[in-house]
């Protein structure tokens, strides 16, 4: 056999593999793609950690903390874990989720970017009230405001939220953004609705662990022995942490996003015709 002979079967049988090498390859291939998850079920799922996350928050305001008043009191500010916990975590978690529905791919986006901005804002009222019962039980006990970490981080999670609302209704829903500014400031507001959220499960667990940090530190059965009241916290702070890393992986998700097929829908504002 000559050396171009060789050469050219040396090519052939770098272009044709073998089939045992092409079936090994596709195998590879298929056990690399994850498994489809219909929506449906997952978002039953999430209703269900979300119904959890409140139902134990509650629970632990109510059986080991005193219950609920509005007077000032400690029991007033059991009210602050409750309601950041529904507005902040749990509202503001299904309002990111709006855009997954497979109903929400078809027709109008309008009906979806009301419910969206109504959700939020309905959070966002919750949140003020949250805000009101921890201010107002320190301002009436005499507790200094702002002076841990859960408190900075908190705050800063709240203020961005209501500037992410501000943003996304001026720029989604009234009619004087331009289309070119929307579509600009789109991948902002999507990235920032994830980072708030994350900023949202930091502050929940720190708060978590600074009142039990607190309550227990004199205790007869410290939080290092991990009394009942303890162990509950750190169930809830898991059950926070489980609901929010789930929403962040149904928002990443590529195929639940909802398909722009129609850039002109995408861009409608709410008062559209009045332009």
């Amino acid at each position: 056999m000559s050396g171009e002979e060789s050469v050219e079967l040396r090519n052939y049988a770098s272009r044709h593999p073998p089939r045992r090498r092409q079936k090994a390859e596709d195998v590879l291939q298929s056990s690399s793609v994850m498994p489809g998850i219909p929506f449906l079920p997952f978002s039953i799922l999430l209703g269900v950690l979300g119904i959890l996350c409140v139902g134990f928050t509650v629970y632990w305001s109510h059986h080991w903390l005193g219950g609920f008043a509005w007077d000032g009191s400690s029991q007033m500010f059991n009210w602050h874990p409750v309601l950041m916990v529904t507005g902040m975590l749990v509202l503001y978690g299904a309002a990111a989720l709006v855009y997954r529905v497979p109903l929400s791919w078809q027709g109008s986006k309008l009906p979806w970017k009301l419910l969206h901005a109504s959700l939020t804002l309905i959070a966002s009222i919750i949140v003020v009230l949250g805000l009101v019962a921890v201010f107002e039980f320190h301002n009436v006990q005499k507790i200094p405001n702002m002076y841990s970490i859960h408190s900075w981080i908190g705050l800063s999670a709240v203020l961005l939220f209501f500037c992410q609302w501000l943003m996304g209704f001026c720029s989604f829903l009234l009619p004087w953004a331009p289309i070119w500014f929307r579509a600009l400031y789109k991948p902002i507001h999507v990235f920032f609705g994830s980072a708030i959220l994350s900023l949202v499960v930091t502050a929940c667990i720190s708060g978590i662990f600074e009142k039990l940090y607190f309550r227990l530190s004199n205790s007869s059965t410290p939080y290092s022995m991990l009394p009942t009241e303890a162990l509950f916290g750190n169930v809830l702070g898991m059950l926070i942490l489980v609901f929010a890393l789930l929403v962040l992986w149904a928002l990443a998700k590529p195929a639940w996003k909802r398909p722009d097929v129609n850039s002109e829908d995408t861009q409608e504002p709410l008062l559209h015709g009045a332009r």
